[in-house]
Parts: structure tokens; C-alpha cells; sequence
């Protein structure tokens, strides 16, 4: 496993109510981590560790949801297929619409992640796979923006109402794109109580870690236009534009 190149500290500068988690899938059994002591469904292990405050790891056994699927720690089986868990909570109108999300969502390869190691930011000491964070609109608009800062990337979230793991999990790292959400949405972690709502929810895989974490050291977070006011805004706006007629 990768020992932590990326200078990560410029994370503790949000604040973050809840903070930055990295994330790491190995094959291989960690050394000097602790493992998990009880079951949690995937979506909870990221609130585990802000509970805990220190690092740790789990297994397939320490998950009791469909995280274990997503993770490919193991085949879901024809239960979720069927459709009728969906139908039982009222989420889809028949068993068709509730099999029909399948077909969106995602899932690593089967056997390739035995173990599943936990993080907070500041006591990183692996390469992350996954940099999961919890943010208000504000932070979160500033992450996003250090995303686009010196790519011009487009912000794309995608999303179902249920198997929100796959979304924040799986997603990430298999296409190698930033996504996110916004807690509230989607229906197990809501009525698994796991975020108040409104949060957002950024996934950053690692192929944007080291883009978005420079970005963040070089650019300007609050930018004048935000704070300068709306008439001071127009003034300086219409400047430009005669400025780019000329």
C-alpha cells in the first residue's frame, strides 16, 4: 500500500463540521489499523469514523447492507433484483421501475477488495482511492470550483433514490469522476438517520485528489464578487465587457 505523498493539510482549513475521509480499497490485510468491531451498512462507516476519530478497517463480515455488493466483497443475489424490496417501502410504484435503477448503478469487480480502510484527512497515512466529504453549500462550491479552477471541468452528479453507496462508492473510482449529492435525497441514508439533511456529499476519487488539493493551495477561495456586493458586482462586470468590445 501507497504510503501518503499528497500534503492533504490544506483540508483542515475548511473547518469541516464533519471531516474529510480517505478511503482505501486493498486486497491486502492492513498493518497497525484496527479492525471494525461490529456490523454497520456501508453508508454509516463514513460517520463511524468521525465517531472514532482514528483510523480503521472492515470486512465483508462488518457490513450488513448492500455495501458489500457495491464493493464487490460479494454477488448481491436475486433478493435486490427482484424489485419487490422497493416496492415493500413504498419507493416504486411495481417491482419493473424498482429492478429498472440496476441497470444505472455501479459495482467494483468481484474479490479484487478484501479490506476497506477508513481515514480521517489529518491522520492519512495511505494514498486515498476515495476522498469522501461532508460540506455546506459555501465549502462545497469551493471544492467544486478547485475542481474546474484549472481544467474547466463540467460538476456532474449522478444519482438514484436508493443505493446511494453505489453512487459515492463505486461510481468515483470506476469512471474516474467527481460526484456528488446532497444528504436527504436518497432513501437509506434518510431513514437510516445518517446526515441531517442538506449536507452536501462530495466523493473525489484519486484521480482528481492531487488536481483539486493543488487548486486549493493556489486559488482565491471567497472570491471579491461575492462579498463586494450586488451594485459593486454590475459596475465592475460591465467593465469587463466594455473591456473584451473594444
Amino acid at each position: 500500500m501507497q504510503s501518503l505523498k499528497t500534503d492533504m493539510s490544506i483540508y483542515k482549513k475548511f473547518n469541516f463540521e464533519h471531516p474529510a475521509v480517505g478511503i482505501k480499497y486493498t486486497h491486502e490485510k492492513p498493518e497497525g489499523i484496527e479492525q471494525l468491531d461490529k456490523q454497520l451498512a456501508l453508508c454509516e462507516m463514513f460517520t463511524e469514523t468521525h465517531r472514532r476519530n482514528r483510523p480503521f478497517y472492515f470486512t465483508r463480515e462488518n457490513e450488513n447492507c448492500v455495501g458489500r455488493s457495491v464493493l464487490g466483497m460479494q454477488e448481491a443475489g436475486s433478493m435486490p433484483n427482484t424489485g419487490q424490496i422497493g416496492v415493500e417501502f413504498g419507493i416504486f410504484q411495481d417491482a419493473r421501475a424498482n429492478r429498472n435503477i440496476y441497470r444505472h448503478q455501479y459495482s467494483l469487480e468481484k474479490g479484487v477488495v478484501k479490506y476497506v480502510l477508513y481515514s480521517p484527512v489529518d491522520q492519512l497515512t495511505y494514498e486515498p482511492d476515495l476522498l469522501l466529504i461532508t460540506a455546506t453549500v459555501p465549502q462545497a462550491e469551493i471544492v467544486l470550483r478547485a475542481m474546474s479552477y484549472s481544467t474547466g471541468e463540467i460538476w456532474n452528479a449522478q444519482l438514484t433514490g436508493v443505493g446511494a453507496c453505489s453512487w459515492l462508492y463505486a461510481y468515483p473510482v470506476l469512471t474516474g469522476k467527481v460526484n456528488y449529492t446532497v444528504s436527504g435525497l436518497t432513501f437509506g441514508m434518510k431513514a437510516k438517520e445518517i446526515f441531517p439533511a442538506g449536507w452536501m456529499l462530495i466523493a473525489i476519487p484519486y484521480h482528481w485528489i492531487p488536481t483539486i488539493t493543488a487548486n486549493l493551495n493556489e486559488m482565491e477561495w471567497v472570491l471579491p464578487a461575492y462579498t463586494d456586493g450586488r451594485k459593486k458586482f454590475y459596475e465592475r462586470e460591465m467593465r469587463v465587457m466594455k473591456g473584451i468590445t473594444k
